[in-house]
């Protein structure tokens, strides 16, 4: 059963993979035994977290890259296939986040928004089929939210943005399938990150109430993330696309 998951040969793009949830799934992928490449646009933290894959065996390379500039995404994809050869896995996890009431956004701030997390996700899942067509497959795995599900009154952007992910997902699903191109959506629930402490700064009693709505009585960590992204990313999953599955401690089924 472990060759189900096991990612020896495989080399992973993890974008936004320099900390946070994208961090912990490049830890994941590394620890499975993929080639990681990690893409931020922060030079310094980029080297930081490949330094931190490298410290625990595992082989990494750092990509300064802007998921929402097309140039730039299509800039991170050939880099990627110049120092590994192959591209098997992309993680779309890159996003950002602005919390203000919906009348309150400026329309920059709105695309600023949909740019990064919608139009990225499409951007770089575009950029890596043609690397994995010919390739004979490959595995895509998007980033969506509890804002996927659940509507928020001061994320309206950020929502609008991810629940389009979870369609996107579905859409590419279906497109790709006929080229063995697996698509799936991951939906991490209250993950202790620095994206979601901004949002706990903004509301004192976020922490207490997530942790009471939420079954398993805790907030989710990065590493909590890995062992999706690796079921998503193995061969494990090969009859499996077109799913948004929710790592959320039962968040998202709890009444």
């Amino acid at each position: 059963m472990t060759g189900l998951f096991d990612l020896k040969g495989r080399v992973a793009l993890v974008t936004g993979g320099n900390g946070g949830i994208g961090l912990g799934i490049a830890k994941g992928f590394a620890a499975a035994g993929a080639a990681v490449v990690i893409a931020g646009r922060n030079a310094e933290k980029n080297a930081a977290a490949r330094a931190e894959i490298e410290a625990l065996g595992g082989k990494a390379l750092a990509l300064e890259a802007d998921i929402a500039d097309e140039a730039s995404v299509a800039d991170m994809v050939k880099d990627a296939l110049a120092a590994f050869g192959r591209l098997d896995i992309l993680a779309a996890n890159a996003g950002v986040n602005i919390r203000k009431p919906p009348e309150d956004y400026s329309l920059a701030e709105w695309h600023s928004i949909l740019d990064t997390n919608l139009t990225g996700t499409f951007l770089c899942a575009r950029a890596v089929f043609p690397a994995m067509k010919p390739a004979g497959g490959g595995k895509i795995i998007t980033i969506g939210s509890m804002a996927s599900i659940f509507g928020g009154g001061i994320i309206g952007p950020y929502a609008a943005s991810k629940g389009g992910v979870v369609q996107l997902t579905r859409s590419l699903a279906v497109a790709w399938a006929q080229y063995n191109i697996q698509v799936n959506a991951i939906l991490p629930g209250f993950i202790d990150t620095p994206l979601t402490r901004g949002g706990r700064q903004s509301s004192p009693d976020m922490f207490a109430k997530v942790t009471e709505r939420t079954p398993a009585r805790r907030w989710g960590q990065p590493e909590d993330l890995a062992g999706a992204a690796v079921f998503l990313a193995s061969r494990a999953s090969d009859f499996i696309t077109g799913v948004a599955i929710p790592v959320d401690g039962g968040y998202s089924v709890h009444l």
